[in-house]
């Protein structure tokens, strides 16, 4: 698996609101503050850090850390759609620095080839993504560069313009859903990117988001109820 040095991205493309699929389910316990710690300690490096390299590196400890654990992404923004892949927001930073994502595929859902035109670090949570990046030959046209990545849980990478960023992802699964959790340098759903055909032809695009409602992982008063209940 590659490190943030190699080259990687992460995809998106319009994905407006379906009707969803069953829901996936795990069997732990519902725990929002992993999100919440992570969403802290990433509002802290982007105030800190401002070399991308230095950045990744450093982001990508943090979202291995959160994709290690299937047991804080609330059931909703898990859920695949039977006609395209989602994007669900998690959370955006006020200031825009940053976004958090879940990107949920229904099997064999794949995306378009395409740009991000941001730094970007993908973490897997359940099931495997490949990735297979594009290049731009002289004539013009959009060929596979180097073998397809395939992702499996706790795997995360990077993208960004510096390092790579056109690339093809889909559900390594042809018979259940794929989620990944991907973190970007602004508010993805509102960056203008590109499509890209494999002819050469380049089609503008806003992703926008698939869901108008945020997980409240900023309600403690269940924490705070059972903290208090605890023997002294």
């Amino acid at each position: 698996m590659s490190s943030v040095a190699g080259r990687h991205r992460h995809a998106q493309a319009p994905p407006p609101p379906t009707t969803p699929l069953l829901p996936m389910t795990t069997t732990t316990p519902y725990q929002p503050a992993r999100l919440r710690g992570f969403l802290a300690d990433l509002t802290r490096l982007v105030a800190e850090e401002t070399a991308e390299a230095a950045l990744l590196e450093r982001g990508q400890a943090l979202l291995a850390e959160l994709v290690r654990h299937d047991d804080w992404l609330a059931e909703p923004y898990a859920l695949p759609s039977p006609v395209r892949y989602q994007q669900y927001l998690l959370y955006a930073d006020p200031l825009e620095r940053f976004s958090v994502v879940s990107f949920v595929w229904g099997p064999g859902q794949q995306t378009p080839i395409h740009n991000h035109t941001v730094w970007g670090l993908i973490g897997v949570l359940r099931g495997a993504e490949l990735s297979q990046p594009f290049a731009r030959g002289a004539d013009g046209r959009w060929r596979p560069q180097g073998p397809m990545h395939r992702l499996e849980p706790g795997a995360v990478e990077a993208v960004s313009p510096t390092i790579g960023d056109v690339h093809r992802v889909s559900n390594a699964l042809a018979d259940r859903p794929s989620v990944s959790i991907h973190v970007y340098g602004a508010n993805i759903g509102a960056v203008h990117r590109s499509v890209f055909l494999e002819d050469g032809a380049e089609k503008p695009f806003i992703s926008g988001y698939s869901n108008a409602t945020l997980p409240n992982v900023w309600d403690r008063s269940r924490e705070a109820a059972a903290t208090a209940s605890q023997p002294q």
